[in-house]
């Protein structure tokens, strides 16, 4: 497992697919800034973002795992039924939205009352 993430795998599989970081960002759903985080190790990648890496670089998750750094969790799999990584995903996902909505509206509350009249 890799220690640290694996820019240069990554901008290679990039390459080889024809694909940018604006297309992971798309695919997970960040912002450009997000991803660039993700690729400078100072962004987790979660469980989530891992299979949709997978997807999008058609790579087996395991090794998306490998290259993405110590603490990426690998994503579980359903032994009955149904793929259960895609729905964890996809929780994981939204899970991730709620809290940047979340963190925006706490910011427009903010400004909200810092332009309130005093008096």
């Amino acid at each position: 497992m890799a220690l640290f993430f694996d820019q240069d795998w990554f901008d290679a599989k990039l390459a080889a697919l024809t694909l940018t970081r604006d297309d992971v960002a798309a695919a997970l759903r960040l912002m450009r800034s997000e991803v660039d985080e993700i690729w400078k190790d100072q962004r987790e990648v979660s469980s989530g973002d891992v299979v949709m890496l997978a997807r999008l670089l058609k790579t087996p998750a395991d090794e998306i795992v490998t290259r993405a750094g110590i603490s990426t969790p690998t994503p579980t799999t359903a032994s009955a039924g149904g793929d259960a990584s895609a729905v964890l995903g996809r929780l994981d996902e939204m899970d991730q939205r709620l809290a940047r909505i979340e963190r925006a509206i706490a910011e427009l509350q903010s400004m909200v009352i810092a332009t309130r009249p005093l008096g």
